[in-house]
């Protein structure tokens, strides 16, 4: 009679869980059913067992939808630049400032950079000036259509891309004056200085390629 006491005290005491809940997480059967068990109350039943409902609802797979680019997003490719600058692609020295300047464009991106010694250069998309006006010295469209040229060329590329302090000074006189005048005389013998031969020869040797070449870009030699 003792034994049977305690082990009726046990089973009591077994049936005493919190809320009298019983409760097992999801579990993904091979047949693509989501099995849940669900936990109910307890009533402390003569037997002593707990009793538990085990469920299968059959449940669908919801596809991810990737999210969507924002219709305002602007591509990479397409800034809107403030000034078009005109170069010399075969000057040497005059490569160094313009990879200088391609490098900080990066940041801005508002300088069009145009090589007008490519055989894709194009006067009439560039205000018209043709290949002679523009190896004579250098050319700056901005973005209205105005040409600036000399100094003050430098000048509007350099504030393009945040060095603008740079020729800032040259804005005044008399050093507006005396900065053109200097680079009027690099623009004169650049081509003697970097070694190549005087701009009438390169114009002949740029004309008689014209003429192997048909319209389409496309040799005959």
């Amino acid at each position: 009679m003792a034994l049977r006491a305690v082990a009726g005290s046990m089973a009591r005491r077994q049936l005493k869980t919190p809320a009298n809940l019983c409760f097992n997480p999801f579990v993904i059967s091979a047949s693509n059913h989501r099995h849940r068990s669900i936990a109910y109350p307890l009533s402390n039943s003569p037997s002593g067992f707990r009793f538990s409902i085990r469920a299968m609802q059959e449940t669908t797979t919801t596809p991810i939808t990737p999210m969507k680019k924002d219709s305002t997003e602007q591509p990479q490719s397409s800034p809107n630049w403030k000034v078009k600058m005109l170069y010399d692609g075969d000057c040497p020295l005059c490569m160094r400032e313009v990879n200088m300047l391609k490098e900080r464009n990066k940041d801005y991106n508002a300088i069009n950079f145009v090589d007008i010694s490519s055989d894709d250069y194009s006067p009439e998309d560039n205000q018209g000036l043709d290949y002679e006006t523009a190896m004579g010295k250098i050319h700056a469209i901005m973005s209205d259509g105005t040409i600036v040229t000399n100094v003050e060329a430098f000048r509007k590329l350099y504030e393009a891309v945040g060095m603008g302090w740079i020729y800032a000074v040259t804005k005044y006189e008399p050093v507006a004056t005396i900065a053109d005048a200097v680079y009027g005389v690099w623009a004169k013998y650049r081509l003697q200085v970097t070694g190549r031969p005087p701009l009438e020869e390169v114009l002949e040797t740029r004309k008689k390629k014209a003429e192997i070449c048909d319209d389409n870009k496309s040799c005959r030699m």
